[in-house]
């Protein structure tokens, strides 16, 4: 009796089955065509005409960015639903921005890209709502986050709505800051209200001749105030690398750019709560150079390049200097010590005598609390006159600047080294990192000079009646000159009273750091509660 049913069960089911299949098929069908219309983004000929003016397309970039086939994309097929001035007409999938998750090197990111060939990529509610989706799951997963932008601004046929979407985002980079890395790559246009959500990462990097970014182009420009330029000499990627500071890095190509953000996730850790990766050491931490010890001029106002000193220090072509073209009397730079990752900061003699400024100030405390926020330890190499005197430099508010650096070291509560390799004087040696600014370990070479003011306008202050009554001033102030360097303008009187930790020979700098390194890479440190200070800003 049961075998009849059994067949008529079997039998609606395949009809059934049957039926559908059709429909499933048209399904299907439709989802591939909406996908594959989706990497044509806003079509061929758009996108030859961002080959044409040197530029990759979204997709490309991030193939290249991106390990293969590691891409995870998100809202694909998202669209505007706006009416308005004949955009009912103008719906392209994903429209202008392709969201997703993938990884670099192994290690998991979130990623959003504008695509310039759909409406200019310009911004809507819903590349908004994209971005901000990605940018909620990069924060609960503890990933980083990537952008890369090219869009002409906002939608204009969306009005007021467009302006919202990007507080959204906006609100949302601060939400991340110090929680995960963020990146921004400037590959097209970015203008009006989409320059601030760069601004508020950690990382610019812009496409040199291709890139560019202003709050109001060279057109309002021109109507408003008379001045003509053009969009390069107005936010080029010179401009803000070299001039304003708005950017950190720049690249002569997308591919160099792309090639960048790689390299400087390589410094950094996912999260706030994990370490930067360790490389598996490739460098001696033992080794000595002996050019150290004959680097340093005779004559102590007789310039000399940091640098030469840092990449002997440092693990063989590891350092990646940050802000490379802004401030140069300053150095900031990711490298490595025996494989691991820290912050270098150093003044620059070879610029300005490596005095301190309005610029370099908010160079080095940028970078400073960058690094606390990502757990990378900092290393300072000190070699600064005192802060750059002028009338212009006090007007624009040095004072308030170089308390930034104050700020930020005493602050930070990563492992803090520092070594002095010739002047220390006045208030830069305090704010350098010296012990009361929260100094761990700090060294100086033979060659150190700390005091509070340099040797010959200390001689004239201490000894200015005696001065006047010397039958031969020159020769008494020289006498008085010489006395004061042997006095204090040295690095052991400083030693004498627990200012310095060791005095070292030069060629002894890597092996030293690398050990004062391991031994704080438990420390453990935690500042006063409170809901937050008053950065100088």
């Amino acid at each position: 009796m049961g075998q009849p049913e059994v067949k008529e069960v079997s039998d609606a089911t395949t009809a059934s089955v049957q039926a559908r299949e059709p429909v499933m098929s048209e399904r299907l069908e439709t989802l591939r065509k909406k996908r594959a219309a989706a990497l044509l983004g806003g079509g061929q000929a758009r996108i030859d005409v961002q080959h044409a003016s040197g530029k990759l397309t979204a997709r490309e970039r991030l193939s290249i960015l991106l390990d293969e086939g590691s891409f995870q994309e998100l809202g694909a097929l998202a669209t505007h639903q706006n009416a308005d001035f004949g955009m009912e007409k103008l719906r392209f999938p994903g429209d202008g921005v392709i969201t997703g998750f993938g990884k670099v090197n192994g290690r998991r990111v979130a990623v959003f890209a504008q695509d310039f060939t759909v409406l200019g990529g310009s911004f809507s509610e819903v590349q908004s709502q994209k971005i901000c989706r990605i940018m909620d799951l990069s924060m609960e997963a503890g990933i980083p986050l990537i952008g890369l932008n090219d869009s002409g601004g906002a939608r204009v046929q969306e009005g007021v709505k467009s302006l919202a979407a990007y507080g959204e985002v906006f609100y949302r980079n601060v939400a991340a800051s110090g929680v995960v890395p963020q990146i921004s790559v400037i590959m097209g246009p970015c203008a009006g209200g989409a320059v601030y959500s760069p601004a508020l990462t950690d990382f610019t990097i812009m496409v040199e001749n291709t890139s560019n970014m202003f709050l109001t182009g060279p057109a309002i420009i021109k109507a408003v105030t008379g001045e003509e330029v053009t969009a390069e000499d107005l936010g080029g990627a010179w401009v803000h690398n070299a001039r304003s500071g708005v950017s950190q890095f720049s690249a002569d190509s997308d591919q160099a750019a792309l090639g960048l953000v790689k390299l400087l996730l390589s410094y950094l850790p996912q999260n706030n709560t994990e370490d930067a990766p360790a490389l598996t050491p490739y460098d001696d931490p033992g080794r000595m150079e002996e050019a150290l010890n004959e680097i340093m001029p005779e004559q102590d106002n007789v310039p000399y390049d940091m640098l030469d000193i840092l990449e002997l220090v440092v693990d063989r072509g590891s350092l990646l200097q940050n802000h490379e073209q802004y401030a140069p009397n300053a150095i900031t730079a990711f490298a490595r010590f025996d494989g691991r990752s820290v912050g270098i900061v150093a003044n620059q003699p070879a610029v300005l005598s490596g005095s301190l400024d309005l610029d370099s100030s908010d160079k080095i405390s940028r970078f400073i609390r960058i690094c606390d926020m990502f757990n990378i330890p900092l290393v300072t190499f000190v070699d600064c006159p005192g802060y750059l005197p002028g009338v212009d430099q006090e007007y624009n508010g040095v004072i308030r600047h170089g308390a930034k650096i104050i700020y930020a070291y005493a602050q930070a509560t990563v492992p803090k080294l520092s070594v002095i390799t010739r002047k220390a004087i006045g208030g830069s040696y305090v704010a350098m990192s010296s012990k009361q600014m929260g100094n761990d370990i700090a060294f100086a070479w033979p060659s150190a000079q700390i005091a509070v003011m340099g040797a010959e306008g200390a001689a004239k202050l201490l000894h200015s009646k005696a001065l006047k009554e010397a039958a031969d001033p020159v020769t008494a102030e020289r006498e008085f000159i010489a006395d004061y360097k042997e006095r204090l303008f040295n690095p052991y009187h400083a030693a004498d009273v627990g200012q310095i930790d060791e005095v070292i020979e030069p060629r002894e700098t890597r092996l030293r750091l690398i050990r004062a390194l391991e031994v704080l890479r438990t420390k453990v440190q935690t500042n006063v509660p409170k809901k937050h200070g008053l950065f100088p800003v």
